[in-house]
């Protein structure tokens, strides 16, 4: 799949994070998918970046395959 016709934009994610003996974990406030872990907080940011991108791009491609699917749009309220 090209990604030509994929502009690049920057956001910014909030991070949850916790220290254990092992190191640092973090999960992902708007992307829940997105976990990681690094020794240091350097490297769990470097982790959390990659793992970010990887859901986002996965949530793209499965969006090109469900293109011509059967689609309904619902509203929430909160």
């Amino acid at each position: 799949m090209s990604n030509s016709n994929i502009t690049s934009h920057r956001h910014e994610y909030t991070i949850v994070y916790s220290k254990d003996e092992e190191g640092y974990s973090g999960r992902c406030i708007e992307l829940p998918a997105a976990i990681s872990q690094g020794q240091t907080l350097d490297e769990l940011r470097e982790n959390m970046r990659e793992a970010i991108e990887l859901v986002i791009e996965s949530t793209r491609e499965e969006a090109e395959k469900q293109k011509n699917s059967n689609k309904m749009t619902i509203e929430v309220s909160i």
